[in-house]
């Protein structure tokens, strides 16, 4: 995807933790840099994540994650993490994350999270509620497949 293509990008910095004995981010680093920007993404939009398993009985798992590495990405490089919704299915939401240099189009890494909606008590997939699914295509628009 294009830059463009995001509404939402969270920033971060490189920090020296993160790299390996070759001076990149170890790779596993990049999917924590997914999941902060989808907790920020949430944020940004005024969802309560921590009140959603109360409310519902539901609860998101991870079923999918996909990393394409492009470019290495090297201590104290300041980038930013795109994320948006691609597709709310009955039971799931896919999203996608690209990994840019911070305010350029180059782009580090791309990816895919996958997160299925499932009763805490039943442990059985569960229908995504109008309530998420209203805000995030209301924010989104019209690109998200349904």
């Amino acid at each position: 995807m294009a830059r463009e293509d995001f509404k939402f990008f969270h920033d971060f910095r490189v920090r020296y933790s993160e790299i390996d004995g070759q001076g990149v981010v170890f790779n596993a680093h990049y999917l924590t840099y997914f999941d902060v920007a989808i907790t920020e993404y949430f944020r940004d939009l005024n969802f309560d994540y921590s009140q959603y398993p109360e409310k519902t009985g539901a609860d998101f798992h991870l079923v999918k994650s996909l990393v394409n590495y492009e470019r290495p990405l090297l201590f104290d490089t300041e980038f930013q993490v795109g994320c948006r919704t691609q597709k709310i299915g009955n039971s799931s939401i896919v999203f996608v994350l690209e990994i840019f240099d911070k305010d350029q189009s180059e782009r580090y890494a791309s990816g895919e999270i996958i997160w299925v909606n499932t009763n805490q008590t039943t442990h059985k997939t569960e229908r995504v509620g109008d309530e998420i699914r209203d805000l995030l295509v209301g924010f989104e628009g019209t690109g998200i497949i349904q």
